[in-house]
């Protein structure tokens, strides 16, 4: 195994930079670097020489000895100054040294393939990476910290108790066995596969926390759908025009909703194109609408509701948003009224929407199927399990049993873990 080193810290001018390394080679590089090298698990001051002697850097140096490290071999952190320069040699040192550049992720890989953290944890991390906001970060720690691992486990030898339970009703069956082993195996099973139904059903709205929600506004040109964007977001991110047909192409803006964050589209106006390009915004405004988690309907007050538009709302659920308030009274009797030169009503749009997005996406603390993934995973579990309780002879019962444990082994990658270590990992950024 190579000898890895990445900056763990933002590139560029900073008050400190930190390299890490990991590898068997580390000890004998710190050896190297420092002539003098420090204590396991304690901060030394140390200054930085290449092979000619030239000091580098006066750094802090911590070294942690395998097993007990993140990666689960000897590793090192490397506290620089901060400087592109001083980053820059102290690189060229460590290559210079047998070391070599890491690549996205490397670090967490290592940590999976020895045993430091199983798949989920490492989905946590790149997830608390990316978090935008504390519902996001609350989740990801809670993935990271082995709490969808633990379920799993407890899964796995409650599924292992009823493969052994069947095989031995098999191969024992001539034998004066425990009237339990055979009693108890149905309701067992029974059990397990309904929390894991349960636990699918309760958990849909993970996903859209780590991922965010996907908001479309819609409806006519001239609607007022670009100043929503704008005072929605709180900046001007779309052009505003007069002009019926400005916006071709989709404009997005991100916000935050009852801390979740959302994706804000502003989309071309519906109406019988005048050109191809026209055509295609048009296209892609309704397949954005189709998407979207939510839709604001946009219906400027003082006109009549168009055509496109009502046939938008006939076709899924919409929030209606009468626009330009200020100017004539709206054209439905559900629509929450808007003027966004006055800011009439803003604050009772953005009230509803963060009561949607609550809906769609309830903070549980017991959410943890935060992945497409997982949710594929457990429900091929399930649908295993449900012939194991079908099956009509015991064979067939602990054939299915046995399906159950590996796909369920394929969620923290007891099973399969190669088939998705480099999708996952291509994710993360180059130091962790």
């Amino acid at each position: 195994m190579d000898t890895v080193f990445a900056l763990a810290t933002a590139p560029g001018r900073a008050a400190i930079a930190v390299l890490r390394l990991s590898g068997p080679a580390t000890s004998a590089i710190l050896a190297a670097l420092c002539r003098h090298p420090p204590a396991a698990r304690r901060v030394s001051l140390r200054r930085l020489r290449d092979a000619d002697g030239t000091v580098l850097d006066e750094a802090l140096v911590l070294h942690f000895p395998g097993p007990a490290s993140y990666t689960g071999e000897d590793s090192a952190e490397l506290h620089l100054h901060g400087s592109p320069a001083v980053v820059e040699a102290v690189g060229a040192a460590l290559v210079s040294l047998g070391a070599r550049p890491a690549g996205p992720g490397e670090f967490t890989r290592r940590a999976v393939l020895n045993g430091r953290m199983d798949l989920t944890a490492a989905e946590g991390v790149i997830d608390l990476i990316e978090a935008e906001t504390a519902a996001q970060a609350i989740q990801a720690l809670r993935l990271a910290g082995g709490g969808l691992h633990a379920l799993a486990q407890d899964w796995a030898a409650r599924l292992a108790t009823l493969l052994a339970r069947q095989e031995a009703l098999i191969e024992f069956e001539d034998e004066d066995l425990p009237t339990y082993l055979a009693a108890a195996l149905p309701p067992d099973l029974a059990r397990l596969a309904a929390e894991l139904a349960t636990r699918l059903a309760e958990d849909t709205g993970a996903e859209r926390v780590r991922t965010g929600l996907d908001v479309a506004i819609l409806g006519a040109p001239n609607a007022g759908k670009s100043s929503l964007l704008n005072a929605l977001a709180g900046r001007e991110a779309a052009i505003v025009s007069a002009y019926a047909g400005t916006t071709r192409d989709i404009v997005e803006a991100r916000l935050v909703l009852a801390g979740l964050p959302a994706t804000l589209a502003d989309t071309a106006g519906l109406r019988e194109a005048g050109d191809e390009i026209e055509a295609e915004g048009v296209r892609r405004a309704l397949h954005r609408g189709e998407e979207a988690d939510i839709v604001l309907a946009v219906l400027p007050c003082g006109i009549p509701p168009d055509e496109p538009t009502l046939a938008l709302i006939a076709r899924r659920p919409c929030i209606l948003v009468a626009t330009k308030a200020d100017l004539a009274p709206p054209p439905h009797p559900e629509a929450i009224s808007v003027s966004v030169r006055s800011g009439t009503g803003l604050d009772a749009l953005r009230a509803r929407l963060e009561t949607e997005a609550v809906a769609l996406a309830p903070r549980s603390a017991a959410a943890l199927l935060t992945r497409p993934r997982h949710r594929a995973i457990l429900a091929d579990t399930l649908r295993w399990l449900r012939e194991a309780e079908d099956a009509t002879f015991p064979e067939l019962r602990a054939d299915a049993l046995r399906e159950a444990l590996r796909a369920l082994g394929r969620l923290t990658g007891k099973v399969g873990a190669e088939d998705i270590l480099d999708r996952l990992f291509a994710e993360f950024c180059i130091g962790k």
